[in-house]
């Protein structure tokens, strides 16, 4: 925990999937268990309208962050006791993989991971990227680096059913451990 009589503080980082405008179902059932939230959204998600972001900094009570503050401005959000990367894109989770740090969402994860803050993952990938090798080897690398994986979402729907509901809450659960 960030301070004595703080609540636990949860950094949401989002990408840029279609589910991603309903993050607000992940912030909200992070209140009900306790914690205090941020977002910080990778920069498609942020400018091509994935998210509401007027919406999430009602919820939060906080600003979305996309890019990187001015040296000497305020950091917005306390450090993070865990992170959640929700909806996560083929992209991000290569990149940080390979531990390039070109955006702040990236970085952030990179960072995370050095200071062995506890990391949950909901994937968000379409069978046929999900299926380049690439991908494969990212994802074992972070579950060897201790990276939580909730089930694959591909957004397909299921067989004789409709798209099948975005676990948002099962990252919290991966939390649990």
């Amino acid at each position: 925990m960030t301070e004595l009589d703080a609540k636990p503080f949860l950094y949401v980082v989002v990408c840029a999937a279609g589910v991603a405008a309903d993050v607000g179902k992940l912030i909200a059932a992070a209140h009900r268990r306790g914690w205090e939230v941020g977002v910080i959204a990778t920069p498609t998600a942020a400018a091509d309208g994935f998210l509401d972001t007027a919406a999430v900094e009602a919820q939060t009570g906080r600003p979305v962050r996309a890019g990187a503050r001015r040296p000497g401005d305020p950091r917005p959000f306390p450090p993070p006791d865990a992170v959640i990367v929700a909806p996560a894109t083929f992209n991000t989770l290569n990149k940080w993989a390979a531990g390039i740090a070109d955006t702040l969402a990236v970085g952030t994860l990179c960072e995370a991971y050095g200071l062995g803050v506890p990391l949950a993952v909901l994937p968000c990938v379409a069978d046929a990227l999900a299926a380049h090798p690439a991908y494969r080897e990212s994802v074992a690398r972070l579950r060897a680096m201790g990276v939580r994986f909730g089930d694959p979402y591909t957004g397909a729907p299921e067989e004789g059913a409709g798209r099948r509901e975005f676990g948002w809450e099962r990252a919290l659960d991966l939390l649990d451990g």
